[in-house]
């Protein structure tokens, strides 16, 4: 699937980040989200490669990157850690200043990063999220029905893990497929790759972390944020599906430009997994946007 891709694997910030690493222009940090790995840019990071140099590691947790305890009050997955796993990588690379887009998890660790290390994010571009925060306080009965897996697996552990570890492929089924492609946009050896990582004892577990950090003490560091007037600096282009519950349950240019200071983008027309659902549009959306 990444022909011509670097396979590395760096020791940064305490924990083992595996990536894959093409091209020879400017630098494009590509983060995937839950359940997935790096595998989810398999459709576009080929072609961006011809433009970029692309990063696409793996979130500490998920796929081949170390999978640390989750710690004290869950810090070992909240997104400050995440991000600066990310950040730290780049500069291993050589790169100070970067460009970053993420989807679904990869994009709340974007979102740290670029307050958290504005002098390294260039650009940033967010694939079907709104902030963590608003989704939260704006929690509706049709938003906790359709992202169920947002409040079950912040139940303590080790509840959700069990009951994942019962029927892995019925639950990965019912998470990935439910949207309006179903399965349509995951081939055979994505889906493996998925599948692993949820039939992995360790990865279930960080997984799960990830989003008890994000209902724990990411929402501490947002409001902070909040409180102290930090908004994201750098360019901010957003994108969604129009047949997702972000455009169903949200307004996700008017919550982001709560939160960062140049906002652009708009819905495209899919569901949840953009990069796989609609490779070439994306590709146009990032090719408009990143400074090549």
């Amino acid at each position: 699937m990444f022909d011509g891709f670097q396979l590395r694997t760096f020791s940064v910030n305490g924990v083992d980040i595996f990536a894959r690493i093409a091209g020879n222009g400017p630098p494009l940090l590509l983060l995937h989200g839950y359940p997935q790995t790096h595998v989810i840019w398999h459709k576009v990071a080929p072609d961006l490669a011809k433009r970029f140099t692309v990063v696409a590691p793996d979130l500490r947790g998920y796929g081949a990157s170390g999978k640390p305890a989750g710690g004290e009050g869950h810090v070992n997955y909240s997104k400050r850690e995440m991000a600066k796993d990310q950040a730290v990588l780049m500069r291993a690379l050589g790169y100070d200043r970067f460009q970053v887009c993420g989807h679904d998890r990869g994009g709340r660790v974007a979102h740290r990063m670029a307050l958290d290390h504005p002098h390294a994010v260039d650009r940033l571009m967010v694939l079907d999220i709104a902030p963590t925060l608003a989704m939260y306080e704006q929690t509706s009965m049709d938003f906790a029905k359709s992202y169920w897996w947002w409040f079950w697996l912040i139940q303590p552990a080790p509840f959700p893990e069990q009951m994942v570890a019962a029927a892995p492929e019925v639950f990965l089924k019912r998470k990935i497929g439910w949207g309006r492609a179903g399965m349509s946009p995951f081939t055979a050896e994505t889906y493996a790759a998925y599948l692993a990582n949820i039939r992995d004892p360790a990865t279930m577990h960080a997984m799960c972390e990830d989003y008890r950090a994000a209902a724990t003490i990411d929402l501490e560091h947002d409001r902070a944020d909040r409180e102290a007037g930090r908004m994201v600096a750098c360019p901010l282009a957003v994108h969604w599906g129009a047949h997702g519950v972000i455009e169903r349950c949200f307004k996700p240019l008017d919550e982001w430009r709560k939160v960062a200071v140049d906002v652009s983008g708009g819905a495209l027309e899919c569901g949840h997994y953009i990069p796989e659902e609609v490779p070439g549009e994306l590709l146009g959306c990032v090719e408009a946007f990143f400074k090549v």
